[in-house]
């Protein structure tokens, strides 16, 4: 086999090699991440091009002022008795914590938009109806800022399937 077959085979090993390591992450935050409740700000819920689906705007964003923040940092927010997110501070780096603080890793890529990698959610064309009454999105956060979103949840706080 030539020199380049080779290189084209190890290159297809690393790429797939990197997927399979990036899915055992989301997997390993899913099972042990702390499950956190953001409320949601409203936002237009539903595309014609991609299907059913929620666009996500987070009202811990819409708490800070946008004129003065990093690009990429992250909100540091404690818990309320519901598991609801309470905005504290943002920070550029994952330094100071204290006891009780939790991390959520932010892009601001405009001034006006802060994202968290979890801005939409997608669900089976006709179901629209159902999501109407979410008001909090649930993500799984890890000690290193690293968010999943699992589920949007009702006023009450419950998953809605």
């Amino acid at each position: 086999m030539k020199i380049s077959k080779w290189i084209i085979l190890l290159n297809l090993f690393l790429v797939l090699g990197y997927f399979f390591y990036s899915i055992l992450g989301k997997e390993k935050l899913l099972k042990e991440g702390t499950l956190v409740l953001l409320e949601l700000a409203p936002v237009d819920p539903r595309s014609l091009m991609q299907g059913d689906y929620m666009q996500l705007s987070y009202k811990i964003a819409r708490e800070f002022n946008h004129d003065s923040i990093p690009k990429r940092g992250y909100f540091v927010i404690k818990q309320d008795t519901n598991s609801v997110a309470q905005p504290i501070r943002i920070q550029p780096g994952r330094e100071p914590l204290a006891s009780g603080e939790l991390l959520i890793e932010y892009t601001a890529p405009r001034i006006w938009d802060m994202n968290i990698g979890a801005e939409s959610y997608f669900f089976q064309e006709g179901n629209a109806a159902q999501y109407d009454s979410a008001r909090y999105g649930g993500v799984r956060i890890d000690a290193n800022g690293n968010s999943l979103l699992v589920g949007l949840y009702d006023t009450n706080r419950n998953l809605i399937k």
